[in-house]
């Protein structure tokens, strides 16, 4: 009787425990199930065509139309959460925008730009070298991100839980994740906007970008060799780790890693005939826009356009079949 009783004191607690994971993973199916409808109000969009070659990557998406007016700048509140400081302000113009503080900004322009000219949807941003903000002070390479009255910024969206799911242009979109190495791969990073009737499906924070995306995978050793806006550290990263008759692998050690597995010699070739249109002016501008040394510009140029050959490569060379 007493071995009974023992017995139950210890399946008791281990069937509570059970049933708590249970009904946890329960509520996260459920929450990636509820979040799949993102409150659409328009069409679905991920990318659009464009001429690639055409693209103005200095002033990015937002071209010279959304430049802000510097002329007088108003604070309204901080902005929580993130790796970097935010605030949001007014310019002279009236409009609104967050202003990015700190080592990201210039990585976040850069990215952004390079994403846009491909045809993705993206913020609209802009660095501006030195911005005296009222109450907060002086900073330099500050990264502006328009707060358009236009768009309404909806839920965030799930990798894996979209309506774009295996498609080219989601598989490019994953590709380039790994081709800018933004390790900060993580859902709540992406958002929905809502803007003349479209769902715009942005990455919406690119800043853990242009540097090292870690050396090691094993969980407890995960942020080991990390960095964001490290153009030296980027240039000696690798790209391409292997290709085989059917699939191309990339290095990646960021979030959502288990994803980045699964790309085609396909999906490989539809992003790399996006890339190679790219001209050289257009790869140096958009880390000029970025305010990066010309050092810097150099290197990160040299070292965009070298991803660009490596995946380009990968996808139609025949010599590269087998390499495990």
């Amino acid at each position: 009787m007493l071995q009974a009783i023992n017995r139950s004191r210890t399946i008791i607690p281990f069937l509570a425990l059970a049933l708590l994971f249970s009904t946890a993973n329960g509520q996260k199916r459920h929450a990636h199930s509820r979040d799949a409808s993102y409150d659409r109000t328009g069409r679905a969009v991920l990318w659009h065509k464009v001429d690639v070659s055409s693209q103005d990557t200095y002033l990015g998406p937002g071209g010279a139309a959304m430049q802000p007016d510097l002329s007088n700048i108003e604070f309204i509140e901080q902005e929580k959460g993130g790796y970097s400081t935010k605030y949001k302000i007014r310019d002279g113009a009236g409009n609104v925008w967050v202003a990015k503080i700190g080592k990201e900004a210039q990585s976040e322009t850069a990215a952004v730009r390079l994403l846009a000219a491909l045809g993705y949807y993206t913020e609209v941003n802009y660095l501006v070298p030195t911005l005296t903000i009222p109450g907060k002070g002086t900073f330099t390479n500050v990264r502006l991100e328009a707060r358009s009255k236009d768009v309404k910024r909806g839920d965030i969206w799930r990798w894996g839980h979209t309506p774009f799911e295996g498609t080219p242009q989601m598989k490019g979109l994953m590709l380039m994740m790994a081709f800018i190495n933004n390790w900060d791969m993580k859902s709540a990073n992406n958002k929905v906007f809502h803007t003349d009737g479209l769902d715009e499906y942005v990455i919406s924070d690119l800043g853990a970008t242009f540097g090292k995306t870690g050396f090691n995978s094993l969980p407890i050793f995960f942020r080991i060799g990390r960095t964001r806006n490290d153009p030296r550290g980027y240039a000696k990263t690798k790209f391409v780790s292997g290709v085989n008759d059917y699939k191309v692998r990339v290095v990646f050690h960021g979030k959502n890693r288990s994803r980045m597995h699964d790309f085609t010699k396909e999906d490989a070739r539809w992003l790399a005939d996006l890339l190679v249109q790219l001209k050289e002016d257009q790869i140096r501008d958009m880390f000029r826009a970025a305010n990066y040394s010309d050092r810097d510009v150099r290197t990160l140029t040299n070292a965009v356009r070298k991803r660009i050959d490596e995946l380009d490569r990968a996808a139609s060379d025949r010599r590269l079949a087998g390499r495990r």
